[in-house]
C-alpha cells in the first residue's frame, strides 16, 4: 500500500500528446506538511528524481497492453511494455529526473516534470551522478531517433 507524499501543481491540466515539450514546464510539488522536515538538505542538490502515479490513466488502460509502438509511432518497432517508458504499465509508477529550482517550506519547485496538475507524488530522491548516470549504457536504436512522432493523416 502506497501513500503519496505530495501532489504536483502546474498549468498542464490534461495528458499531453507524445512530443510535448515538458522541458519548459515548471511545477511545484506540494509535500504533505507533516513530511516537510524530510526535505531538509534537498536544496543542496541540482537535480532530483521524482516517482509519481499517472492518476489520469484510466483503470481499464492500466496493464491493458503488453506490447506497443513507442511514442505511438508505427515507425518504431513493436516493443514489450517493459521495454518502454509508456504510462500504460502493469503498475503505473513513473520516474523522471529533473532540475531542482528551489525548496521552500513544503514546496519543491522543479522544471521538466512530465506530470499533469494533481498528479500524486510517491517519492523524491536526490540525483547522484555516480549512481544514477551510466555513461556507457546501451539503448534501443528507435530510442535514439528524433522525439517527434510520425505525422498521421
Amino acid at each position: 500500500m502506497l501513500r503519496p507524499i505530495g501532489v504536483v501543481r502546474n498549468p498542464v491540466k490534461e495528458p499531453q500528446p507524445p512530443g510535448f515539450d515538458w522541458g519548459a514546464v515548471k511545477s511545484e510539488i506540494l509535500v504533505r506538511p507533516e513530511l516537510a522536515d524530510g526535505l531538509l538538505g534537498l536544496e543542496s542538490y541540482s537535480h532530483v528524481t521524482v516517482l509519481f502515479w499517472p492518476h489520469l490513466v484510466p483503470a481499464e488502460v492500466i496493464g491493458s497492453k503488453h506490447r506497443l509502438h513507442p511514442r505511438d509511432d508505427p515507425e518504431n518497432p513493436l516493443q514489450g511494455i517493459l521495454a518502454t517508458r509508456s504510462q500504460i504499465r502493469f503498475n503505473p509508477i513513473l520516474v523522471t529526473a529533473v532540475p531542482l529550482l528551489s525548496v521552500r517550506g513544503n514546496t519543491v519547485r522543479v522544471r521538466g516534470l512530465d506530470a499533469v496538475d494533481g498528479t500524486p507524488v510517491l517519492d523524491i530522491k536526490p540525483y547522484f551522478p555516480h549512481f544514477d548516470s551510466i555513461p556507457d549504457a546501451r539503448v534501443a536504436e528507435w530510442a535514439t531517433r528524433g522525439r517527434e512522432p510520425a505525422k498521421k493523416g
